[in-house]
Formats: structure tokens, C-alpha cells, sequence
């Protein structure tokens, strides 16, 4: 049975991106980028709005206010472009032309559903914030991975992650710190119906 990652790169203020901004809010390091270089191999899983956005970065479509790719961003984009892919959605039209990705136009939760139970090794979404929304209240995220980047983006922030989400207990499983900055922390999650009556003693 595979298991399902949801994987977010954040500002401390829950926001994925920033206008203005470039990959990683230009904060990555050394210890962090060479952390990204040893994870296993994953299919990733996007709704439309990502894969056209990633898809475009890998035709080289520099991001705005940007005129061209740093290293860093331009392995990251590669990495991707290697990775097998599965992208839900109803408004792209096959053939896809980024290497490496199947479209699936069934409903997403029930499809993850099946390639969980049918499958093996690791799925993990990718942006895709109604998608990994709609996945984590259907109850198929085994694993939750934040990494928190130093920077506020009060002003220019976009995608704020965790707007329409459930109530979420998260029981920890791993956190580290990367480059003395970087904050990672991974949670099982569990989908509330209630808040919790009491606190645990």
C-alpha cells in the first residue's frame, strides 16, 4: 500500500508564495538543498493550477520579477521534470506536454483512494492547495510536512495554505533545523469533528 505525503513549503505566516519573491524566498542553504537531493523517489500528485505553473517553469517561463532562474530553482524545476507525475483535472487536454505526466480526469480523493490501496512506494502532492485540502478531510494523508521559511509575508503573501481547512490534531513525527533558519516539522494527522473536550494532563 503506498503512502501519502502532503509536503508544503511556507512563510511562518502560512502563506506558499510571495509576490516579488523567488523560489524558497532566496533563503535555501546548503544543508537544506542537500537534503532535498537525498529523498526518496515520490510520484508527485498536482491539480491544473500547479502543473501549469511547473510545467511552464520547465519550458523556461522565468517566474515574475524574475529574469531568469537561479541554480537552485533550475535543479529543483529538473528534478521535476524526471519525477513520474498524476494531474487531476478536468480542463487540460492530453496529450500533456511535460515530461512525465498522466492526467487523470476521475474524481481526485477517489482516485488517490485507489492508487493508495493498489500501489506502493510514495505519493506526495505538490502545491495543489484545494487538492491537498480535499485529500487531508477525506482522510488519506498518512504523513504532513511543513518547512517554514524565516520570512514574514504580511504584505505581499499569496496562497494562504491553510484557509478552509478542518480542525487537524497533529501528532509529531519528525522536525529538524536546516542552515541554523530552515524549520522542518512532520505530523500524523487526524481530522477532527469536534475540538478535543478536554487537554490532555
Amino acid at each position: 500500500m503506498s503512502e501519502l505525503l502532503v509536503d508544503f513549503i511556507t512563510t511562518l505566516d502560512g502563506y506558499a508564495s510571495g509576490e516579488g519573491w523567488p523560489g524558497f524566498w532566496g533563503l535555501e542553504g546548503p544543508e537544506y538543498l542537500a537534503w532535498l537531493g537525498e529523498q526518496p523517489e515520490v510520484t508527485y500528485l498536482m491539480g491544473a493550477n500547479t502543473y501549469r505553473l511547473m510545467s511552464g517553469f520547465a519550458a523556461g517561463e522565468v517566474p515574475k520579477g524574475q529574469d531568469e532562474f537561479r541554480p537552485e530553482e533550475e535543479a529543483s524545476v529538473d528534478e521535476l521534470t524526471q519525477a513520474s507525475k498524476v494531474v487531476f483535472s478536468s480542463s487540460l487536454e492530453e496529450p500533456l506536454t511535460w515530461a512525465n505526466s498522466t492526467l487523470v480526469r476521475d474524481d481526485a480523493v477517489e482516485a488517490v483512494r485507489a492508487m493508495k490501496s493498489s500501489g506502493s512506494g510514495l505519493l506526495s502532492t505538490i502545491g495543489s492547495l484545494s487538492l491537498c485540502r480535499s485529500l487531508l478531510r477525506a482522510g488519506l494523508v498518512d504523513r504532513f510536512r511543513v518547512v517554514m521559511f524565516p520570512v514574514i509575508t504580511g504584505a505581499t503573501g499569496e496562497e494562504r495554505i491553510y484557509d478552509g481547512y478542518p480542525d487537524v490534531a497533529l501528532e509529531m513525527i519528525e522536525h529538524r533545523t536546516f542552515d541554523g533558519r530552515i524549520q522542518l516539522v512532520e505530523y500524523k494527522p487526524r481530522v477532527l469533528e469536534h475540538p478535543p473536550l478536554g487537554v490532555p494532563g
